[in-house]
């Protein structure tokens, strides 16, 4: 059996990665925001609490919930792993200094849960962390001064960017923002020595390409047909990439894909923030992109062309369905549509044909995805999105049913 297997986004979801808020959000400064990539400061005690009750959502339907920091956890058990490991973390955390990364590696080996480890590489290593013998070293001074030695990765809990499932292969990106790049360490670990997931053998990216390729921007529409967005943070060189490794794989079946143009802007970051499939025939989008949308079609074998049908024929054309609705994010309320997308509205996480997690905060859309036939589950949501994600980008799908 495969440990992965993802060929569509809207099969019943089996087995979901996701990462439970923890003290890397306690790191978040109003002079660091910006460069963390965050709008806001959440509040961590009401942040955990909506995402276990979207965890919780999640194993109702009947998914198995594993958590990115429990993986890399059993990872480290190996001592020569966890040895590796650390040494990485601190040289990707930009410490050169050997003095300085032999005492962050004495702090950071001496603890002996090993998911405890994990969590504290995700929070950031503090000034105080470590021993400096302020008092007798000129280093130890320099260094108080400082808020923090190695950053906080507070973007974490959007376990869907930092690797994407693709079929029965992955793909490790290289994430956009250097604050990000840090992120696709543990993928790397984890599909290197896991016991579940060290055999996938079909790698279609890797984290140190030079070109950026989140997994928010990455859509399996089908067994044979992938949808990436070029975006913000995924460049049109990447998908090149992509597209090349896929294609000579042997192994898989995908034989299309199309490149999305979206919108270079923050509110439409990915192609999962104005665009999610959920159902055989109907997507959620944010009407903001169709002036701006270009779509190309890259086929295994053929030169890549531009498409100029409407969106919703050429998805139709590679689902093989009669016709695919828009529901569009907002409806026809400028401002709504404007509010909504900002607060995730088009981003869904759709666990069955039909059946999709989205924010309870946008109640607009949800009415119209209600009388458009679609079941929703509703989440709360007033800290989780300060991030700037919703529950699809909560969640890296490892398994998911055929359809």
């Amino acid at each position: 059996m495969n440990k992965i297997s993802v060929f569509n986004e809207i099969g019943k979801l089996e087995k979901v990665l996701l990462h439970r808020p923890s003290k890397e959000l306690l790191n978040l400064t109003p002079d660091t925001l910006e460069e963390l990539l965050f709008d806001g400061i959440p509040y961590l005690k009401v942040a955990a609490i909506e995402h276990d009750y979207f965890s919780e959502i999640l194993r109702r339907e009947g998914a198995e919930v594993v958590y990115l920091e429990d993986l890399m956890a059993e990872v480290i058990k190996d001592a020569k792993v966890k040895e590796e490991f650390i040494y990485q973390y601190i040289k990707e955390g930009n410490i050169k200094k050997e003095k300085m990364t032999r005492l962050i590696f004495d702090y950071l080996s001496s603890f002996k849960d090993e998911k405890d480890l994990i969590l504290k590489t995700m929070e950031g290593i503090h000034t105080y962390d470590v021993d400096f013998e302020a008092g007798n070293s000129l280093l130890g001074l320099i260094n108080a001064k400082a808020k923090m030695i190695i950053p906080p990765m507070p973007n974490l809990y959007f376990t869907r960017d930092p690797f994407a499932v693709i079929g029965n292969g992955v793909a490790i990106n290289h994430m956009h923002s250097k604050t990000r790049r840090r992120e696709t360490i543990y993928a790397e670990y984890i599909f290197k020595y896991h016991k579940d997931y060290k055999d996938v053998d079909q790698h279609y990216y890797d984290r140190y390409s030079e070109f950026s390729i989140e997994g928010g921007d990455i859509l399996n529409l089908s067994e044979s047909a992938l949808a990436v967005g070029i975006s913000e943070r995924t460049e049109a060189m990447a998908v090149d990439i992509l597209a090349s490794n896929i294609f000579q794989d042997e192994k898989s079946p995908i034989d299309t894909i199309l490149a999305i143009k979206i919108p270079n802007t923050r509110a439409s970051m990915h192609l999962d923030t104005v665009f999610t499939q959920i159902d055989h025939d109907k997507f959620s989008i944010h009407p903001g992109i169709f002036n701006t949308l270009e779509v190309y079609e890259l086929k295994k074998g053929e030169r890549v062309k531009r498409c100029d049908d409407d969106l919703d024929k050429i998805l139709a054309k590679v689902l093989k369905v009669p016709s695919v609705e828009l529901i569009r994010c907002g409806g026809d309320d400028r401002i709504a549509s404007e509010r909504e997308q900002w607060n995730d509205g088009a981003n869904t996480l759709c666990i069955r044909p039909g059946v999709i997690v989205v924010y309870e905060r946008n109640y607009v859309t949800n009415e119209l995805f209600k009388k458009r036939g679609i079941e929703v589950i509703e989440i709360p949501s007033s800290e989780l999105s300060r991030g700037r994600g919703g529950p699809r980008c909560m969640s890296m799908p490892l398994v998911r049913a055929k359809i």
